[in-house]
């Protein structure tokens, strides 16, 4: 059951397109995660109202959104802390994590034992060109855990990291905050949910 204040993202932000990468087997667990039941993007109402504009500032650089996570229930975060736990099987390692043990992606800080995502107003997301919808080149992929991923990272192209800024920018313009370890993950600055932890499932 939703909570009053969330909704599916793509009923209230026009054009958008999303992936929800723990619908699907293909995030860094290798397979869909507890609490995603279906492959939709929830989030707060002030959530979708931000994206909107960072919507429109991004079409007006011929860029478009996808949206790869947003709201993330608790039962998940606990689901990637089990799992960073449980034994080495190295089917997901070399894209998610090649230079680090994932016993290590708490400590790193890419994975917290309580999620942002958690209340409702972070999202996590990149650029894709509207003239052809290819993806923007980012100098590596969504949940890659590694310093390649951070804000200012050396080893990646100019043009890359020029296309980092502009994601940047678009979402710093509409009042979210970035984070440093993850090019791709955004905060609502001022989030309706600061303090709280939700729980009920995405179906």
């Amino acid at each position: 059951m939703m909570k009053n204040d969330f909704v599916f993202v793509d009923e209230f932000v026009s054009g958008i397109r999303w992936d929800a990468k723990y619908a699907t087997w293909d995030n860094f667990t290798g397979k869909p995660v507890d609490g995603y039941e279906v492959n939709r993007i929830v989030g707060t109402r002030a959530l979708c109202k931000a994206l909107e504009k960072a919507r429109e500032n991004a079409a007006s650089l011929g860029f478009g959104l996808l949206l790869w996570d947003g709201y993330r229930p608790q039962r998940a975060v606990d689901c990637f802390l089990r799992w960073s736990k449980q034994p080495e099987d190295g089917r997901t390692k070399l894209k998610h994590y090649p230079n680090i043990y994932k016993t290590e992606i708490v400590e790193k800080g890419y994975v917290a034992a309580k999620s942002g995502h958690s209340r409702g107003s972070t999202i996590d997301l990149t650029l894709y060109h509207l003239a052809d919808n290819t993806l923007v080149s980012m100098g590596g992929d969504f949940d890659l855990m590694d310093s390649a991923s951070h804000h200012g990272a050396k080893g990646i192209t100019q043009a890359e990291a020029r296309n980092r800024q502009y994601l940047c920018y678009i979402m710093e313009a509409c009042g979210f905050v970035s984070y440093d370890y993850e090019w791709w993950h955004y905060t609502l600055k001022h989030e309706p949910y600061p303090n709280t932890y939700f729980d009920f499932p995405i179906t």
